[in-house]
């Protein structure tokens, strides 16, 4: 055997220490903490590439999450002859095989929908960007001026990822940050605190709909499923524009 293997020699004449479970079981836990400090401590360039790196990680795994969880979605079977004539109503179908195309067009579906409700533009105030935007002064001489705080209210998704610190532009509060909003039923005269799924339009500009700020006008997407709405056809709503 070669030289240089002499440690997996000894482990297998002579075995691993009593408690070499426990010391590996305790370095996998310090771990987290000792890239904190780190990641805490470091500046420069240094601090900008590690940012970088773990904001690259943190965007994989919940990708790798997202996939884990779309991983049972039914998909047509690709069986199908393509010399077989198909009927008029299938020809702008196509075979959809990946789960994540499937989730795409959905989502595409979703936003087309969207584009149908109009917003009564004249009766909404125009803001602007002094008012909207809180201008943030940076470096260590505090003479760049590229950042900007939001001072409205606005909307984070749940599969929200900030960016690292030195790239990030446009600062949401938390403090400002809303999950839920307050939805009055004009049949019922009454009013629900439902959570919010996402926004759908702002009449400002789409910047601020991409951003999530929440102003006068702006159309959300609310989780209505706890009202227990049922359509027409008899069946259940559990989503709506307000």
């Amino acid at each position: 055997m070669p030289q240089n293997e002499y440690i997996e020699e000894s482990i297998k004449q002579h075995g691993r220490r009593l408690d070499h479970e426990e010391r590996i079981r305790k370095r996998i836990a310090r771990e987290p903490h000792k890239r904190s400090q780190v990641a805490q401590s470091a500046f420069g360039l240094k601090a900008k590439l590690l940012h970088q790196r773990r904001h690259a990680e943190k965007v994989q795994l919940k990708k790798t999450l997202k996939a884990h969880d779309e991983r049972n979605v039914k998909t047509p079977s690709g069986s199908a002859d393509p010399q077989t004539a198909r009927p008029t109503y299938l020809l702008d179908r196509e075979e959809q095989k990946d789960a994540k195309a499937l989730s795409t067009a959905v989502k595409q579906k979703r936003k087309d929908k969207a584009a149908k409700y109009a917003v009564p533009l004249p009766k909404v105030r125009g803001i602007a960007e002094q008012e909207m935007f809180k201008v943030m002064k940076t470096g260590k001489t505090g003479r760049k001026s590229w950042k900007r705080m939001i001072t409205k209210a606005t909307f984070v998704g749940e599969a929200f990822t900030r960016k690292p610190v030195k790239l990030e532009r446009f600062i949401r509060p938390m403090a400002l940050r809303f999950k839920k909003a307050n939805v009055t039923h004009p049949d019922l005269k009454a009013t629900f605190q439902l959570p919010i799924i996402s926004v759908k339009k702002n009449p400002q500009s789409p910047m601020y709909t991409q951003l999530g700020v929440l102003t006068k006008g702006t159309i959300i997407e609310v989780n209505v499923s706890e009202l227990g709405l049922v359509t027409t056809g008899g069946k259940a709503v559990w989503k709506y524009k307000a």
